[in-house]
């Protein structure tokens, strides 16, 4: 087994850490993160150093990263992870939990995370650094960009589109068709039957723009 470092010790990095044990293919060295942590396990893994080390593992032949920061409605420090630890050099792995039904002429971009119990049907496209949470639907045809968050539950119809760095709150359903900018949070138990713009908060059933 290839080693992976981790970047990130919350919540996410314990569901995972919980997929990787379960699918076997990479042997975790540890978790990168702040120096108030260091030293914390975190489902059986040890906090070994920070963040700011990445450099020193990938020089002592680390060649593999994943990010295991979450986001709720804010993917910038993730962006921020993993551009860096790109530039450094890192591959970075995707991870599908074995609980997860992934069809087979899926496309799933690098360091994208598939969580439990996901379904994701035919001819769909992910994109990089994204977070397909637990339970979520993504049916048909749909494309997800680069460093969005599907949260826990939510449902895309087919022929879905989201934006870059979009958020897709708990429980939302978005029915077939619809297009969802970039950088557009979505909230939690939403209902989205309209195009939603970039750079939008929105929330509601039927969902709407905030002002702001």
């Amino acid at each position: 087994m290839e080693d992976l470092v981790l970047i990130g010790g919350g919540g996410h990095c314990k569901s995972i850490i919980d997929s990787l044990n379960d699918i076997s293919e990479f042997n975790i060295i540890g978790i990168l993160d702040t120096k108030e942590n260091v030293g914390k396990i975190i489902n059986g893994i040890k906090i070994i150093a920070e963040d700011k080390e990445l450099e020193e593992y990938f020089k002592r032949g680390v060649k593999n990263a994943f990010v295991t920061i979450g986001g709720v409605g804010d993917n910038s420090l993730r962006i921020k992870l993993y551009q860096l630890t790109k530039k450094i050099g890192y591959q970075f792995p995707t991870i599908i939990d074995p609980t997860a039904i992934v069809s087979r002429t899926v496309k799933i971009g690098e360091g994208t995370f598939i969580g439990k119990g996901s379904i994701i049907n035919t001819n769909v496209t992910i994109g990089s650094n994204c977070i397909i949470n637990t339970g979520t639907i993504i049916e048909h045809d749909s494309k997800i960009e680069a460093n969005c968050h599907i949260a826990p539950g939510a449902t895309l119809s087919g022929a879905v589109r989201i934006g870059e760095n979009s958020h897709i709150g708990t429980n939302s359903t978005v029915i077939q068709n619809i297009s969802i900018g970039s950088n557009t949070v979505i909230g939690a138990g939403s209902v989205v039957v309209k195009d939603i713009d970039s750079n939008e908060k929105a929330f509601g059933n039927p969902c709407r723009a905030v002002k702001t």
